[in-house]
């Protein structure tokens, strides 16, 4: 079984983005969101949104409308879908690194 982490990085302040809500959903034949976590101080999800992961295709949903709005600051992203497929039993840790207009993300170690 594989596992999974996350974090986002506000990357126009230079900062963890704290407080955003994040689901991981799996999406095989019947699509189910899995669990859900707020990004902590540190911009990292504090508990685990799922225990064991099994292969399959994956989505991470970043909401972050209400982060940009808590800071005053217009966006063009209400929320953001990162899928990825588990193909391996070992660790996988993706990073969304996001700012108003634009974000990027990879698979971490």
């Amino acid at each position: 079984m594989a596992s999974l982490s996350t974090h986002v990085l506000d990357i126009a302040r230079g900062a963890p983005a704290t407080g955003i809500d994040v689901a991981l959903w799996h999406l095989g034949a019947h699509p189910r969101e899995l669990g859900r976590g707020i990004t902590d101080v540190d911009g990292r999800i504090a508990i685990s949104l799922a225990g064991s992961l099994s292969r399959g295709v994956y989505e991470l949903r970043f909401f972050v409308r209400s982060y940009f709005d808590g800071l005053h600051t217009p966006s063009f992203y209400d929320e953001i879908p990162v899928r990825f497929s588990i193909v391996e039993d070992v660790h996988y840790h993706v990073p969304l690194l996001l700012s108003p207009f634009g974000y990027s993300t990879y698979r971490g170690s």
